[in-house]
């Protein structure tokens, strides 16, 4: 349910010549840029990175870096990435910037799954040679950081479900809403970050059973802070995770005027995923498509290398 799919008739050593005149010529020709890196799929782009070191000497995401700018650099930059070195990259900067962004975090560390967060680490470690859940303890706090740090573990059970320890877990995470304690936090966490997915729809259920009241609602009532926004994501990716990111995104492209960084990551991240489900639930939910409010806010080059991984349809333009 990607946008990004594998090119047909694929030559990499054709593409990384057409990027070399294109990056190499006295003004850079964007559009060429964006016609192969965007409609190629990432393994073939990491194809096309290796037959141009072979045919220049030279880095290709090093040559994109020296000749682009602002974020249409970040777009084009980080299609370059394998998937988890992608995540691995924006964790880091998130953890190390000037300001932590935990929205970012948020975002990455509540969506993936165990293998995905195996692999992140690992890239983590390889590109900037220090331990993920370490950097984690020493930039966040709180139970913010102890979810976080669930999180990277990647233990969550997969395809398990036992519907007689539904009602009991239902009846912990009630519990916690309306105590609040340290101890109910972390039994709130421990519920939300370790169940497996399929038994975490029941445990909603039931948790709706016994309450009168939607999971996600209860949540924001009862707790506040990045906290509760992790919590939040958690049970929203568990539920359904286009729908997550399709939220995510209005709000980057609405609520702050225009957060790139997050358009960017969301966009890139997904692209060969689930993001035709993305533009999907977009558009159900928010009577606008994708494509129509990134035409609206965005422009230039920058403008036309996310409506390319966007892609749309054509009642879209």
């Amino acid at each position: 349910q990607g946008t990004i799919l594998p090119a047909p008739n694929f030559n990499p050593v054709m593409d990384a010549q057409l990027l070399g005149r294109a990056l190499q010529g006295i003004s850079c020709e964007k559009d060429v840029l964006i016609e192969i890196l965007t409609q190629r799929c990432n393994s073939q782009r990491l194809m096309i990175a290796e037959a141009y070191r072979d045919m220049y000497g030279r880095d290709l995401i090093t040559d994109l870096k020296e000749n682009l700018s602002h974020h249409f650099k970040e777009v084009m930059v980080g299609l370059m990435y394998p998937p988890a070195s992608y995540d691995a990259h924006e964790l880091w900067h998130a953890l190390k910037g000037v300001d932590t962004e935990e929205k970012c975090l948020i975002d990455i560390l509540s969506s993936r799954s165990n293998m995905e967060i195996f692999q992140i680490k690992e890239a983590y470690l390889m590109q900037y040679n220090t331990d993920l859940q370490q950097d984690i303890d020493s930039e966040t706090s709180g139970h913010f950081r102890d979810t976080l740090m669930n999180l990277a573990q990647g233990t969550r059970m997969e395809g398990y479900a036992d519907p007689s320890t539904a009602a009991q877990d239902a009846m912990i995470l009630w519990e916690a809403c309306q105590q609040k304690t340290g101890e109910h936090k972390n039994m709130l966490q421990m519920i939300l970050c370790n169940r497996s997915q399929q038994q975490l729809w029941m445990v909603f259920q039931e948790f709706q059973n016994i309450s009168g009241q939607d999971i996600v609602d209860a949540i924001n009532e009862c707790y506040d802070g990045y906290f509760q926004e992790l919590l939040v994501a958690i049970a929203l990716c568990i539920r359904d995770k286009p729908s997550y990111f399709a939220y995510r995104l209005y709000n980057a492209i609405h609520d702050f005027g225009f957060h790139n960084k997050t358009v960017i990551r969301i966009l890139i991240a997904r692209s060969e995923i689930d993001l035709v489900n993305i533009r999907q639930r977009y558009k159900e939910r928010y009577g606008k498509s994708l494509f129509h409010d990134i035409k609206h806010f965005a422009s230039g080059h920058y403008e036309s290398a996310l409506l390319a991984i966007c892609a749309g349809d054509t009642e879209d333009y």
